[in-house]
């Protein structure tokens, strides 16, 4: 396996700028998941890493070799795509044993390593099967045991669930993280997809036009985001944000004032740089509102909108010029729409922003 170093990599492509100064240290064995918005450049990174496309600037490292003028084939990567790229015409057993064939691995040591990685995948029933006679997931499999018989330093994985539905895709989640304790390997995976990011990853790595906006554990992301893109892109459905001043500030807590004159006392662990007057967002994840009205205050509003998901329900609460404030309920609430509801906001619930974005006043 392999530790990753990438220093001041850039990539340009004419005139746009793709990546843009990324320095990340990933530890041998870690898996790491990059994930951000379609463009922003986590799929061009991994094919940096791959060896895919070359930076502008910057550095690849591989257990501190530099890695930069050696080819795909040179790097000891294995890369499963999003598309399976299996070959028709071959079956399970001959689409693995393929790239073998081609690096002049012996018979006996290709057998070997095709039924162990079809057996660490439970797909040794499936090995005289063509792709045509398989599942979505079952492919799926076939293409990840391609990667696992070559034996590599680093496993890399672009979307490799997209293509499979909702139920196969947590089944597969499953089965990938398995494979990672398993195999002990270092892995990267790529998805836009945040439930497969926090499920996964040991880091999460948030891109945003090319930069790194953060870079932790899933639920440090989660409590405590660096800032508003962070805290918007980590949490399903989105952290609802509320324009706010800071109204007073006191020895150990401040008051804030929103948009619809509401006063709101909060005790924060930095004082530093509270000031009367400044301008601030306000952070609340729907999950954390109390719907029986509890906490330092309480916003009241009628229901837009109610989506009910079983064990639990998401009412969407008008707030007068800005957009519904949603707020997890339990399933077997009879709120329904058109009523007006009090909302409560705990005081560990307040996530607190500046004019630029960032995260102040210290973890909530």
């Amino acid at each position: 396996m392999a530790a990753i170093t990438l220093r001041q990599l850039d990539k340009h492509f004419g005139k746009t700028d793709v990546i843009k100064h990324i320095d990340l240290e990933i530890a041998d064995k870690e898996f790491v998941v990059f994930v951000g918005p379609s463009g922003c450049g986590k799929s061009t990174l991994l094919r940096l890493i791959a060896g895919l496309e070359d930076p502008s600037n910057g550095d690849i490292l591989f257990d501190g070799t530099t890695v930069n003028d050696l080819k795909p084939a040179e790097r000891g990567i294995a890369m499963v795509f999003q598309s399976y790229a299996l070959y028709p015409h071959m079956n399970v057993y001959q689409n693995m044993a393929f790239g073998l064939k081609l690096a002049k691995l012996g018979k006996a040591g290709i057998d070997e390593r095709v039924r162990k990685a079809a057996g660490i995948l439970q797909i040794e029933h499936l090995l005289e099967r063509k792709p045509k006679e398989l599942s979505g997931g079952q492919r799926q499999r076939v293409a990840i045991g391609r990667a696992i018989v070559r034996q590599p330093r680093v496993f890399l994985f672009d979307e490799p669930l997209s293509n499979l539905d909702a139920a196969l895709r947590v089944q597969m989640r499953i089965e990938i993280a398995k494979l990672h304790r398993e195999l002990d390997a270092t892995m990267i995976y790529v998805t836009h997809d945040q439930v497969e990011a926090m499920t996964l990853a040991s880091r999460i790595v948030v891109l945003n036009g090319g930069r790194i906006e953060q870079c932790g554990a899933p639920l440090e992301l989660y409590h405590h985001p660096a800032n508003l893109f962070v805290a918007g892109f980590i949490g399903s459905p989105q952290m609802n944000f509320l324009a706010a001043t800071i109204a007073a500030v006191g020895d150990r807590e401040i008051t804030i004032e929103l948009a619809n004159g509401l006063h709101l006392p909060v005790a924060v662990p930095d004082m530093r740089n509270a000031a009367i007057g400044q301008s601030l967002t306000l952070g609340l994840r729907p999950e954390h509102l109390q719907v029986d009205g509890s906490g330092i205050a309480s916003l009241s509003g009628r229901i837009m909108a109610v989506e009910h998901l079983g064990s639990e329900s998401y009412l969407y609460v008008e707030q007068a010029g800005g957009a519904p404030l949603v707020v997890k309920s339990p399933g077997s609430s009879g709120a329904g729409v058109g009523e007006r509801i009090s909302v409560g906001i705990p005081a560990h619930a307040c996530h607190f922003f500046d004019a630029g974005g960032v995260a102040v006043f210290g973890p909530n």
